[in-house]
């Protein structure tokens, strides 16, 4: 069975009721492809149900995120569509075939993970991410709250947040006119060292058998995702504008998922 948890919470009630109804409903579907009998009619009424369950989820979420004026609504919007689009690709007829339980199966699987991901690494943001410009605590600073007791992986979020600075930076340096290369430089940086980290603290987490890893590896391979979504194209024509909104999410994503996920992992005793 495919589980809600804590960590899939994003504190907006209507939003985890709809992502709890859709772990359900995928669960129901589980329930049915472990059956001796033929479900080819039950499942494919019930994927056609949590097909557009997730239509109007999206739409109500997509609402809720233009009356924020959330900067990740058109994100938003372009991985809704994408998994419309390869919902409508997937044929229930296969359903009737003998492996028709198998192909249940492979579908509920790419489902949950797809929402697993969709959820840890997007909607846990929506209604978090503001303008650091505006803040008057300095934002990069990794103070005492961000603590985790874990040595190791304390030092390395204060790097992540000295390297998220660095780009930040960047913006204000009124006399480097041109800042591609640079930028490039350090986003690259930027994604081995994360990519580093959080190998690091997924071994660490596997040694004490921790039973939150799961979650954490969805999260972790959602915010790499979008690190290696970043449009360079658009980072050369635009680079001032996307460079705010890049940085504003890097620190909003790694701070949110600090103080929510990463404080809850024991200390090795």
């Amino acid at each position: 069975m495919y589980q809600f948890t804590e960590d899939c919470l994003t504190g907006i009630l209507e939003v985890d009721e709809e992502h709890r109804q859709l772990f359900d409903m995928i669960n129901q579907a589980l329930v049915l492809s472990g059956e001796e009998r033929n479900v080819s009619a039950e499942a494919k009424s019930l994927l056609l149900a949590l097909k557009e369950y997730a239509k109007n989820h999206f739409e109500h979420e997509e609402k809720y995120m233009e009356k924020l004026n959330d900067p990740e609504l058109s994100r938003q919007k372009k991985e809704h569509q994408d998994f419309k689009e390869k919902l409508e690709k997937i044929s229930l007829d296969k359903l009737d075939g003998t492996d028709g339980k198998q192909v249940l199966r492979d579908i509920l699987e790419y489902l949950s993970r797809w929402l697993y991901h969709h959820i840890l690494g997007s909607d846990i943001m929506i209604g978090k991410i503001y303008p650091i410009q505006n803040t008057k605590e300095d934002p990069f600073a990794f103070t005492e709250k961000y603590h985790t007791g874990i040595m190791f992986v304390d030092e390395e979020h204060e790097t992540l947040f000295r390297i998220i600075r660095e780009t930040n930076n960047l913006i204000s340096k009124e006399l480097l006119h041109d800042k591609y290369d640079e930028i490039i430089k350090i986003l690259e940086e930027l994604k081995e060292y994360t990519i580093f980290h959080f190998g690091h603290e997924e071994e660490y987490m596997q040694r004490i058998e921790y039973t939150g890893l799961e979650a954490q590896q969805y999260a972790h391979q959602a915010f790499v995702d979008k690190l290696n979504e970043i449009d360079l194209d658009d980072l050369d024509e635009n680079q001032q504008e996307y460079l705010i909104e890049l940085v504003d999410f890097l620190l909003s994503w790694l701070v949110n998922h600090i103080l929510k996920v990463d404080k809850l992992i024991p200390v090795e005793s």
